[in-house]
């Protein structure tokens, strides 16, 4: 069975793996940043932080501003996605 992570642990880890992706090292030889092998790396990293923390909302007992936590984590992995990219 699967350990239970707490809501507040599962924000901490989503920002890590925000900040991994931002600090994906971008390959200096063939495509760059449209190498599929960096794409995927930092979709894959962006993915886990969505996945960390979209079901704390729906979690019964969660607060307002856990929630709000969650939308600015969801916000912070969509502008990095676009950062990243861009």
């Amino acid at each position: 069975m699967a350990r239970f992570i707490p809501a507040a642990e599962r924000l901490t880890r989503a920002r890590k793996l925000i900040q991994q992706a931002r600090a994906f090292p971008v390959p200096e030889s063939g495509l760059g940043k449209h190498d599929l092998s960096y794409v995927a790396g930092v979709k894959d990293l962006l993915r886990q932080a969505r996945d960390l923390v979209k079901f704390i909302s729906m979690r019964p007992g969660v607060t307002v501003e856990m929630k709000e936590e969650v939308g600015k984590v969801m916000a912070e992995t969509e502008e990095a996605e676009r950062e990243i990219f861009a």
